[in-house]
């Protein structure tokens, strides 16, 4: 079977063309009206405290750098906070903005350079260079830090005090993150022990993200917990719990009360940011489940190729072990023009004692991640020209999303923001930011914000950076803007603005 090879630049060719990519440095200190129009209301910013993951972090284009700390929300709005009243924030640098990370001098693939766009190849790539961030080189950075954002952190990892031990990133699994060990105030320390320590007058908590990402982005290579995480007397037990797992909405409810006592128990104040749909993210909506170009004579081929299989699902209606349904939906069938991935879907019923694999072609429902467009096409061995993946070869459980996977990331996610919405509505103390409306909007249409608008495009649209998950420069000063809008609801204070324009968008090599 012959097919080409698809990567994220043929996939996107098309919708890059005329587009001006931005590489310019943000302008942090943009011109604002007379500071005497601006109050802090009820609220007291004097020591702010952002506590959450790589979304409060800064992290962007598949690394936490710099550049990208500089332009976390948080720091933008501490910024601007200075304003009404608002201090030093302190946030706990890298070294640099290549963004990988050093283990004892040595480069870890998972936590690697960068991407940028290359205009030449029109396609995203890791940014050459030797980083020069060592995790734990002479201990850890001196804080406290007001940014309390760790890349990878799930909801219950803000209370383990495993999770800044060094010693914990040899262990299988490991148990401790190289971005909070770079700054934890000991070995024992937790994030959130960490937080509350500083007595914030002031802060953000936005967390709950990759309990349910982590599942998503892996195509669903995971375990749903909902309702089997055990809850003892010390709390729930996550001891058992797979790194792409989704957390319990139960046990969420639990870990996430005690952050917002810790966070208030000397008398501050907050915002509350709930967790975005995971299908508004680029990451899920960039490659068409119709990514395969065929001419007649290919299609032609392929059809012969499958019609075994098809023959095979026959069969199995004929023998009342499969309905004409289901067998309609596993048929592969292929046209000249844009086809259909043929795709594993676990969902399906068992035919592999008859020799039938658990397979057929996306429809519009499912969700291919962004990191399956460069293998779409391409073979799967080598030495087979007929094993071109999505094509002659299943793609995996793990490049796609199927219904029942998106279902269980819906549920768990509505019930964290339920959660999260009543926290908010249950104290005068507390703001609630609702995020996921604001890339809904960004999804369905895109979003204005007076000098310039954004939506969900890959690359193209602004708001989102070259992984497809995490904001741009930009998207991030919106999410600032949007909190600001909040405490300004919550607290009557009358806040500065950021321009977004004044941000940059896709950087590029």
């Amino acid at each position: 079977m012959n097919s080409k090879t698809i990567t994220i630049s043929k996939l996107l060719i098309s919708s890059l063309a005329g587009l001006s990519l931005v590489g310019c440095a943000p302008e942090f200190d943009n011109p604002v009206d007379d500071s005497s129009n601006f109050d802090s209301g009820s609220a007291d910013f004097s020591n702010y405290v952002s506590v959450g993951d790589s979304l409060t972090a800064g992290y962007a284009d598949g690394a936490l750098y710099k550049m990208g700390q500089e332009n976390s929300f948080p720091n933008i709005l501490a910024t601007q906070l200075k304003q009404v009243g608002g201090g030093e924030f302190k946030q706990p640098l890298v070294n640099d903005n290549l963004g990988g990370l050093l283990f004892g001098g040595q480069e870890n693939p998972d936590f690697g350079n960068r991407l940028v766009f290359n205009p030449q190849t029109q396609s995203p790539e890791p940014l050459l260079g030797m980083p020069t961030t060592e995790v734990y080189a002479n201990g850890p950075l001196m804080g406290p830090f007001n940014n309390m954002g760790v890349p990878g952190a799930k909801s219950f990892h803000l209370a383990s005090t495993d999770y800044g031990n060094p010693a914990g990133l040899s262990a299988d699994p490991a148990t401790a993150n190289p971005y909070y060990v770079r700054f934890a105030s000991s070995t024992s320390a937790s994030v959130i022990s960490d937080a509350a320590g500083q007595a914030p007058t002031f802060f953000t908590l936005w967390i709950g993200n990759n309990d349910v990402l982590s599942y998503a982005t892996s195509g669903g290579v995971g375990e749903d917990q909902t309702g089997v995480t055990p809850i003892t007397a010390a709390g729930p037990d996550f001891s058992d719990y797979g790194s792409n797992d989704i957390t319990d909405p139960t046990a969420f409810g639990l870990v996430y009360g005690s952050f917002v006592n810790a966070l208030t128990a000397t008398g501050g104040k907050g915002v509350l940011i709930n967790i975005p749909d995971v299908s508004s993210i680029p990451f899920f909506t960039t490659v068409p489940y119709n990514a395969v170009p065929l001419d007649e004579t290919t299609a032609t081929t392929l059809n012969a190729a499958y019609a075994e299989y098809n023959g095979g699902l026959a069969q199995m209606v004929t023998n009342g072990l499969l309905s004409q349904i289901e067998a309609d939906q596993r048929s592969i069938s292929f046209a000249a023009g844009q086809n259909a991935v043929v795709i594993e879907d676990e969902d399906l019923t068992d035919l592999s004692d008859f020799g039938l694999p658990s397979m057929r072609q996306a429809t519009a429902d499912d969700l291919i991640v962004l990191t399956a467009s460069s293998k779409i096409g391409a073979l799967a061995d080598e030495e087979d020209p007929n094993s071109a993946w999505g094509v002659g070869v299943p793609l995996e459980d793990g490049d796609v999303l199927v219904a029942s996977e998106q279902q269980a990331i819906a549920t768990a996610t509505a019930a964290y923001n339920a959660t999260i919405q009543s926290f908010a509505d249950n104290s005068d103390e507390l703001a609630l930011v609702d995020v996921a409306a604001l890339m809904s909007q960004i999804k369905d249409g895109g979003f204005n914000y007076g000098t310039g608008a954004v939506n969900a495009g890959y690359v193209t649209g602004n708001a989102f950076s070259l992984d497809g998950v995490h904001p741009t420069a930009r998207g991030y000063a919106i999410v600032a803007n949007v909190v600001m809008a909040a405490i300004e609801n919550e607290f009557g204070a009358s806040l500065p603005r950021v321009d977004p324009n004044n941000y940059t968008a896709v950087l590029f090599k």
